[in-house]
């Protein structure tokens, strides 16, 4: 139990862990406040069993209980702001930790870590840490506290008392140990069921389409409600399971409280102890239970908090990309790749590619499908880091650079465009949060997009839904170019960004990428001939090496894939249906 309780101060962080511990050092006020209502106790039956009923033990006894209650009010007031503001800053804090660390880790990770178990440990794992956790942590230590004052108390008014009381509170311990060892597997199944509910609840929100279209829904709603049946069962699971350790703990400590009662009352007959010592053990015996039972009922939800404890750190604890780099402001804008390697899961994608990209010119990709072409984009811009061989910028090895540095040099556009559940201006100003409005316009406007954004409801105010589902592709592209244009990087990666436009965009999309695209050095990956042609160089990729490499009209000349790709493309462009 204590082993769980420090690791919880220790995720929490200096901060907010330092307002936990003031929390219990004024919890620890609070229970010796509670705990001074035994004497006050005592001394009103000293009053009244002597028959000084007023003076001096009634006014005492008043003076000490109001006391006490001032005193319990006071701290319990700011011991649960400490606990609400610790709970939930170190859980907005761990959130930010955690995605400052996702930013680090290679592509890779997100490649084989689906979006609902990120999502669930950033959402529902955070959650419990931010509430339940901090609620069970304190009140089970309040509970812990309460129950040592008793204890202290009943040592100073008879010894032997205090005793009975300590074994009955190690054997509940106990017996809470056995029942958080039982529940142990039992709470990390919890956590994997309620990662599952959420991962499945994504999958089915995202392939809505799919699964209508398919008429799927009986197949995907059955997998959802596995999940949430799953969840169910354990957490019902949880509950029967902890409720005869729950029984035992409450006999246990009413087995107490009636033994203290018993042993007072054989103590007084037998006269070791007085008639007011004897009345005061038995009331006293009764705040002890009650404390005990807050402690251990909480305390069974302690596993939950260790393994979503272990769970966020498993995230942080993950390898990231060496980090450790320099602000380097690069001399030029050249591009080199020397002997370049690298393996996903012990599959070689790209094998010992070289490649030059001067400033200013641009170079496009092309190749078979999976041969490599997006991996050699990110190996540019590291997203992932290579085997083998370097990478280089400006002369300057890409992981010399802190990541914030290396990523000022590039702008991206991609096939599929993720825009943010926001305002249309937020959007394309998420490179430059600084950028005014006027900007904002500006760059709208050179993407080709200005006269869609005015012809809506709150034209740059209109508030898109996640990942732009309100707006059209074509929309998105350009939304996504003007983003690209805000951020005026020197370095710009077109992963086939214009592959899926529809003839009415085309154009407006087409004009938008020559105003992303002008004085700076392009890198495209592309399927359309005519976003090909006109590049500085083209370099064919196929099973992760250059097989070709020249200008267009070079490669005409040259029996291969690229010349492959062209014929087929022209035949697909003069296809017609025949006349009847």
């Amino acid at each position: 139990m204590f082993g769980i309780l420090a690791k919880f101060f220790r995720f929490s962080g200096r901060e907010n862990g330092n307002k936990f511990k003031l929390s219990i050092v004024i919890g620890l006020i609070e229970a010796l406040a509670s705990a001074m209502k035994i004497p006050a106790i005592m001394y009103i039956l000293i009053g009244l069993l002597s028959g000084k009923t007023t003076g001096k033990y009634i006014g005492g006894s008043i003076v000490i209980m109001v006391l006490a209650i001032v005193i319990d009010v006071i701290c319990k007031r700011y011991s649960t702001v400490l606990q609400t503001e610790g709970g939930y800053n170190a859980s907005a804090f761990m959130r930010i930790k955690i995605a400052e660390h996702l930013r680090y880790l290679p592509m890779g990770y997100f490649n084989s870590n689906s979006i609902g178990e990120i999502s669930s440990i950033t959402t529902n794992t955070m959650e419990i840490l931010g509430d339940v956790a901090a609620r069970v942590v304190m009140l089970t230590m309040q509970g812990i506290l309460e129950t040592s004052m008793i204890i202290f108390m009943l040592f100073l008014f008879d010894w032997r008392i205090g005793l009975i009381a300590a074994a009955g509170v190690l054997i509940f311990f106990g017996v809470n140990s056995v029942m958080q060892n039982a529940g142990k597997k039992d709470s990390e199944q919890k956590v994997v069921c309620d990662t599952e509910l959420v991962n499945q609840i994504m999958e089915y929100l995202q392939g809505i389409s799919e699964v209508k279209s398919y008429n799927l829904l009986g197949k995907q709603a059955k997998r959802l409600n596995d999940a949430n049946e799953a969840c169910e069962k354990i957490n019902t699971k949880m509950e029967m399971l902890f409720v005869p350790y729950h029984f035992l703990q409450s006999v246990i400590t009413k087995i107490t409280g009636a033994v203290i009662v018993a042993c007072s009352a054989y103590f007084y007959i037998n006269g070791t102890m007085s008639a007011v010592y004897a009345i005061g053990m038995t009331i006293s015996a009764f705040m002890l239970y009650a404390s005990l039972e807050c402690a251990g009922n909480y305390s069974s939800l302690l596993h939950v908090v260790s393994v979503c404890v272990d769970k966020a750190n498993a995230i942080l604890e993950l390898d990231t990309m060496d980090i450790d780099g320099k602000e380097i402001q690069p001399e030029n804008y050249d591009i080199r790749l020397s002997n370049v390697s690298f393996s996903y899961d012990k599959r070689k994608i790209i094998d010992d590619v070289s490649l030059s990209i001067p400033q200013k010119t641009t170079t496009a990709i092309v190749g078979p499908s999976g041969g490599g072409k997006s991996t050699l984009c990110n190996l540019i811009a590291r997203f992932w880091d290579v085997d083998s061989g370097e990478v280089t910028l400006g002369g300057v090895n890409v992981k010399d650079y802190s990541m914030n540095s290396l990523m000022r040099n590039f702008s991206f556009v991609f096939q599929s465009v993720y825009l943010f559940a926001d305002t249309i201006e937020n959007n394309i100003k998420f490179g430059r949060q600084d950028a005014s409005h006027e900007e904002v316009v500006e760059a709208a406007k050179k993407a080709c997009c200005h006269d869609f954004i005015s012809k809506l409801p709150d034209g740059y105010n209109t508030v898109i839904g996640e990942g732009g589902a309100t707006i059209s592709g074509g929309e998105k592209q350009r939304i996504s170019i003007a983003r690209a244009i805000m951020k005026d990087a020197p370095i710009v990666i077109l992963d086939e960004a214009t592959a899926n436009v529809d003839p009415e965009n085309e154009k407006e999309l087409m004009d938008a990428v020559d105003a992303l695209t002008k004085e700076k050095t392009i890198i495209m990956i592309a399927h359309r001939l005519k976003t090909v042609r006109h590049a500085d160089q083209i370099v064919v990729i196929d099973k992760g090496r250059i097989v070709q490499q020249g200008t267009h009209e070079q490669l005409m000349k040259q029996e291969g894939i690229y010349k492959r790709f062209v014929d087929a493309r022209q035949q697909a462009v003069s296809w017609k249906l025949p006349h009847k």
